[in-house]
């Protein structure tokens, strides 16, 4: 618009010779009426200007109060549509108007000095010419201010499951719960094992006689018998026995066999069964002493079956020496002797070289009666 206006004053003011100047009054006709038309435009330019620059209302949040809204903003869009055409519709009204009395007073001149002539330039030259190149593009304006933020958007629909991950590595262990409650009683377990042998019980009571049994073979000779009566002036009865053993760790709770005979006065001592038979009754006297290792030992001297005496030696990872010694009063055909009466406790030790195991025994003195039989 301000193109055209300016294009309007060159053709009415231009100082070139080819032209012929207006008079006065077309000069100040022009020029009012410029003058009315540039007002005009600075209104509607200001108003435009004021409806782009403005911030727009803020938008009300109830129903009614937001459809008023609407039609208030689409009732200043439709006016200022409006103004735009009229103002389209003025400029070539506007153009024409300035371009008359600068092309009136030529043609008047002419005509009055008879000088008009068909196709003169000062006529051509006084109307528009054609449309002209576009000038160059002006500076970019300023930027305009930050609009309003919009309304959130609507959710999205849910993107497909992504592909499963690598296993991550093994975390710290977890610290130990409570203790959880006693569950109920489980099923009996299996049978154990045989535990180890117990000892020996109490001998019952003898049972009845069998029937006799057939005549057997004919035995070996036996060992020899009781010495006799002594024949010579000599009263004294004697009986004494020295033995020792030639075998370690003998078996529990039976006579031990001293084999290895050291004396045998009267010959009362068996080494075949390892007891000693009383063959003068009187008082004796018994004593042993037994080399142990690498067990304890549990030893007793028994007679008749009884348990006169009994000891005990621990093991304490060296050789040591179990003893004892006693004085009975015995009968002809007692029986004495030793053994290990518990049982793994048989730690009676033998070496030829430097040790040896004894069971000794002696008479001290027989009785009256039989002394006076001897």
């Amino acid at each position: 618009m301000h193109f055209l206006l300016w294009e309007a004053q060159v053709c009415c003011s231009s100082s070139d010779a080819s032209f012929h100047l207006p008079s006065r009054k077309a000069k100040e006709t022009g020029s009012v009426q410029i003058a009315a038309f540039r007002k005009h435009l600075s209104l509607i330019q200001d108003s435009h200007d004021a409806c782009h620059t403005c911030p727009p209302p803020r938008q009300p949040q109830s129903a009614g109060s937001s459809q008023r809204w609407r039609q208030t903003r689409a009732g200043s869009k439709r006016r200022l549509k409006t103004q735009e055409r009229e103002v389209t519709t003025m400029i070539p009204w506007v153009l024409l108007a300035c371009a008359l009395p600068c092309a009136a007073d030529p043609m008047l001149a002419a005509l009055t000095r008879r000088e008009f002539q068909k196709g003169s330039p000062q006529l051509v030259c006084s109307l528009p010419g054609p449309q002209g190149p576009p000038g160059p593009p002006g500076a970019p304006g300023p930027s305009g201010t930050v609009g309003r933020m919009g309304f959130p958007g609507k959710d999205g629909q849910d993107g497909q499951d992504g592909d499963r991950g690598d296993i991550g590595e093994e975390g710290p262990p977890g610290r130990t719960g409570n203790r959880g409650k006693q569950g109920p009683k489980g099923k009996a377990g299996a049978v154990g094992l045989a535990g180890p042998r117990g000892p020996k019980g109490v001998s019952g009571t003898p049972g009845k006689h069998g029937t006799p049994g057939k005549k057997g073979p004919k035995g070996k000779k036996g060992e020899p018998g009781l010495p006799g009566p002594c024949s010579c002036g000599n009263a004294r009865a004697k009986s004494a026995f020295s033995v020792a053993v030639t075998k370690s760790y003998p078996r529990e709770r039976m006579p031990i066999k001293f084999d290895k005979i050291l004396m045998n006065e009267g010959g009362h001592y068996n080494s075949s069964s390892g007891k000693f038979i009383c063959g003068v009754p009187g008082v004796y006297y018994f004593t042993y002493d037994i080399t142990l290792a690498n067990k304890h030992l549990a030893i007793g001297l028994v007679h008749n079956g009884q348990y006169r005496i009994r000891t005990f030696d621990a093991n304490t990872g060296n050789h040591d020496v179990a003893s004892g010694s006693t004085i009975l009063a015995l009968k002809q055909g007692d029986e004495v002797w030793l053994q290990i009466f518990y049982s793994e406790q048989n730690g009676l030790f033998y070496d030829p070289y430097w040790t040896d195991s004894l069971f000794t025994g002696f008479l001290i003195y027989a009785d009256q009666d039989n002394r006076n039989e001897l």
